[in-house]
């Protein structure tokens, strides 16, 4: 009878088996209502986070309607308290956001843990019936039968054993599955620990423009001593540079020669967008606006509406050629902050009056990564984003003094009239 003893040792370890799975109902009863605790908190982020969406997008349509009334001191400082508040409100997004983001990981690390345990378990029981099939199976079946008076109860653990091996095959498959669901939640984890780092990134930058915010509004206060009268001579005086410097600027730059070749530029569409979400505020060229704003008469790229500190990205591949803030030289002249990009499609970029900048010179960027913040610095009417695109073979940065600079030297990208190229042409669809 020794095959009928081994028989009831197996039985015995599957009933010892089923036993623990009952063992276990509590503690995934206990798992689940973890996971329901952190689902309705992620809800809860959820809510807060649409609050403040709805909040912010208030703030925006306050801020563009003050961009529609002539410039004052009483509308400029309120531009300037209302890009504070939109700031600390992105601020509040970003650090709810970062909160939903670390309940999601615990979430995730809960249901690592519990298919770790899954596939543990899998596998022992998997060993063991392994190796109680592999012992019944070494002994002489033949044998025993004839040593045995009875059959039908022999024939029946046969059967069982049969039935036995399909709950084997059925837990190795399970145990597949459960090795895949690992795997791909363990990616889940990873991408959400990642998109964690660049929420944590984005809120000190936010932090740092909010600073930035308040600095300008002291210095403003300061410069005008609350008085319009300083105000508008002060935007007289910025307006007398700003016209002097783009003169200097456009005598220098139609003096360079340059033959284009376009064979060597890219097809149409080619780029990104610069920002997530898309309003052009100013085209390319020549342009009712270009013939009030610019001592060429012509706009040298796009202005896209964009409050400050939103994310700027990279419209393609390239490396940056350059980084510089024109204030520091020349205050309220040209493009402020600013990012020179060459791009390996046969064209150049640059990306102006930024609050934040988050490249270096030399460094490689990829089309979508964020390089910067929009802002308001150098010469601007509003917080906007510019771009202009230059054929790249003619676009470099230039060093060179200033007369209307009071003799300092500016930095910044300098191109050949003639390489200045229509942004939109190669730009997705508008």
């Amino acid at each position: 009878m020794k095959l009928y003893h081994d028989y009831k040792r197996l039985y015995r370890f599957v009933v010892i088996l089923f036993l623990g799975i009952l063992v276990l109902i509590p503690i995934i009863f206990s798992n689940a209502q973890t996971a329901d605790e952190l689902n309705n908190k992620i809800d809860q982020k959820n809510a807060d986070i649409n609050k403040l969406e709805q909040e912010i997008a208030q703030y925006q349509s306050q801020i563009n309607d003050l961009g529609k009334h002539k410039s004052s001191l009483n509308s400029s400082i309120q531009q300037l308290d209302l890009s504070r508040k939109k700031l600390n409100a992105d601020i509040s997004v970003t650090q709810s956001k970062i909160d939903k983001t670390n309940l999601k990981i615990q979430e995730l690390s809960l249901n690592i843990n519990n298919k770790k345990d899954i596939i543990s378990n899998n596998i022992d029981a998997i060993s063991i019936n392994i190796k109680r099939i592999n012992e019944i199976e070494q002994n002489d079946l033949v044998e025993t039968v004839l040593s045995e008076n009875d059959f039908t109860l022999i024939w029946n653990d046969i059967d069982n054993m049969s039935t036995l091996t399909d709950i084997l095959r059925e837990t190795t498959f399970k145990l597949k599955e459960a090795k895949s669901n690992l795997e791909d939640t363990r990616k889940e984890t990873t991408d959400a620990k990642n998109e964690l780092l660049t929420l944590k990134s984005k809120l000190n930058d936010q932090k740092k423009i909010v600073d930035q915010n308040t600095l300008e509004k002291k210095k403003l206060l300061s410069q005008t001593k609350n008085s319009e009268a300083l105000y508008q001579k002060l935007l007289k005086d910025r307006l007398a540079k700003k016209e002097a410097f783009e003169k200097e600027v456009e005598r220098y730059e139609s003096q360079l020669k340059f033959i284009l070749n376009p064979s060597l530029l890219p097809q149409k569409g080619i780029l990104s967008w610069p920002l997530d979400n898309i309003y052009v505020t100013q085209l390319f060229g020549i342009t009712k606006d270009s013939k009030r704003l610019y001592a060429s008469g012509s706009h040298s790229g796009v202005d896209f509406r964009a409050s400050i500190g939103t994310p700027v990205k990279s419209v393609a591949d390239g490396i940056v050629a350059g980084v510089g803030d024109t204030d520091i030289t020349c205050a309220y002249a040209s493009f402020g902050k600013f990012i020179f990009i060459q791009h390996d499609n046969g064209l150049s970029t640059t990306y102006g009056h930024l609050s934040l900048i988050k490249v270096s010179k030399g460094q490689r960027v990829n089309r979508g990564d964020i390089i910067g913040y929009s802002g308001n610095t150098g010469h601007s009417t509003g917080p906007h984003l510019h771009l202009t695109v230059y054929a790249a073979e003619a676009a470099k940065m230039e060093t060179r003094p200033s007369k209307a600079c009071g003799g300092r030297s500016y930095t910044m990208p300098i191109a050949p009239t003639n390489a200045y190229l229509d942004p939109m042409y190669y730009l997705p669809s508008y």
